[in-house]
């Protein structure tokens, strides 16, 4: 069983080369509680729902081509009576019950959505997954230079970079892009479908901080 954090855990702030720069106090409430899994699983399904995108269709029997009249009389023919060649047992007829464009989209409710936050969160804590940096300084974008930075930062593939809102991190947001399966995100777009897909979660110093004030 994991080991989680029951008081304000420390945890050393590094920069751009792996040294160790400062530490900060990660917040219980936030990073330190026990993951509820039922939350979790509740929010990555409403989330995989939302990706859906609904656009199967099926053509009903008012939506086929073919004639609106009998194909042959009521009686006296021996065969069963039919009323249009749209019907569905007639080839090239109408579907019964078939698939129609949807929105599978919904929502859970406020409070998981923030505890599976928090739950994906204190889990990456535990696992000893999760890393804070005090800044993301590129003087241009360069994926290579930023690819030189996760070595440094031991960030293997699958990892989700955060950063503050009021961060200058557009260079390194551009850098990002082009790197395979890894993913830079603000402190207010931070989700748990990302959160649990990523190997390590990468985190600035001010973006811990806003986490924090929202979630706690």
């Amino acid at each position: 069983r994991r080991v989680l954090f029951r008081s304000m855990a420390k945890i050393d702030v590094i920069n751009q080369t792996g040294a160790v720069v400062d530490s900060i106090e990660l917040n219980d409430a936030v990073f330190g509680i026990e993951p509820n899994q039922q939350a979790m699983y509740d929010v990555l399904v409403m989330a995989l729902a939302g990706r859906r995108q609904g656009t199967s269709a099926t053509k009903g029997r008012s939506e086929v081509s073919g004639g609106g009249r009998k194909p042959f009389r009521q009686k006296g023919t021996g065969r069963a009576r039919q009323g249009t060649i749209r019907a569905a047992q007639h080839r090239g007829g109408g579907t019964v019950f078939g698939a129609v464009p949807r929105d599978y989209h919904y929502r859970v409710n406020k409070k998981v959505s923030r505890l599976a936050v928090k739950s994906a969160l204190s889990e990456k804590v535990a696992d000893a997954a999760f890393t804070v940096v005090d800044k993301f300084d590129l003087d241009a974008p360069k994926t290579k230079t930023f690819v030189g930075i996760m070595e440094a930062i031991n960030a293997p593939k699958k990892t989700l970079f955060v950063v503050a809102n009021g961060e200058d991190a557009t260079n390194a947001a551009l850098s990002v892009r082009n790197i395979p399966n890894t993913k830079m995100l603000t402190s207010t777009g931070i989700n748990v479908f990302d959160l649990v897909h990523a190997n390590k979660v990468v985190m600035t110093s001010a973006a811990v901080k806003e986490i924090e004030e929202a979630l706690a």
